[in-house]
């Protein structure tokens, strides 16, 4: 049926005049992408292991999706020391709540729809850690003493069960020269 896929995308061109030809179909999408490789669909897991729990603890910083009932989406950066991350066990992640803009985007979100995606990142490194679940708010969990900072106990914790972990390929960050000193300027808008 790719053909007719082919006419849509054709006719979404002519038909807007704005030269954008949308891809509707996942069959087209799958022709366009090829197969992906079986060693990357075996390396996604349902649980933390050891390697997992060592980026974790290497970890300063990690992204939080979230999405709330009508699907409108918010990724909000969340961070502190390396391993900030509460590993509870293999199937539960725990993120410390810090003081800041007090905006609550991710936890409203997550009342209405308890589905997240994290992204963990870890400067100079090529690892990129995804995990996705459900996710709760705690207001007090014994492990709460565990994540203190300067004797300073989080008041919220995003207690995420695990569904799914994954590491991704590093080619983005090596085309972006994320961790790359020379780019940093121009990322700026200084000069080169």
């Amino acid at each position: 049926m790719p053909h007719v896929t082919h006419a849509l995308e054709s006719r979404t061109a002519q038909g807007g005049g704005d030269g954008l030809v949308e891809l509707r179909s996942p069959e087209r999408l799958r022709e366009i992408l090829g197969e992906p490789h079986p060693a990357v669909i075996d390396k996604v897991h349902d649980q933390l292991d050891d390697r997992d729990r060592e980026l974790l603890a290497r970890s300063p910083f990690c992204l939080l999706a979230t999405a709330d009932a009508h699907g409108n989406c918010d990724v909000s950066p969340r961070g502190d020391g390396p391993g900030f991350a509460h590993v509870v066990d293999a199937r539960t992640l725990a993120l410390p709540d810090w003081p800041g803009n007090r905006r609550g985007d991710s936890f409203h979100n997550v009342l209405a729809n308890p589905r997240a995606g994290l992204l963990f990142l870890i400067p100079g490194a090529k690892d990129v850690l995804r995990v996705n679940g459900r996710a709760r708010i705690l207001t007090d969990a014994p492990f709460f003493a565990d994540m203190a900072v300067k004797g300073q106990r989080p008041r919220l914790a995003l207690l995420l069960d695990v569904d799914e972990v994954y590491l991704h390929c590093p080619q983005s960050l090596n085309r972006s020269g994320l961790w790359s000193p020379d780019t940093w300027g121009r990322a700026a808008g200084q000069p080169a």
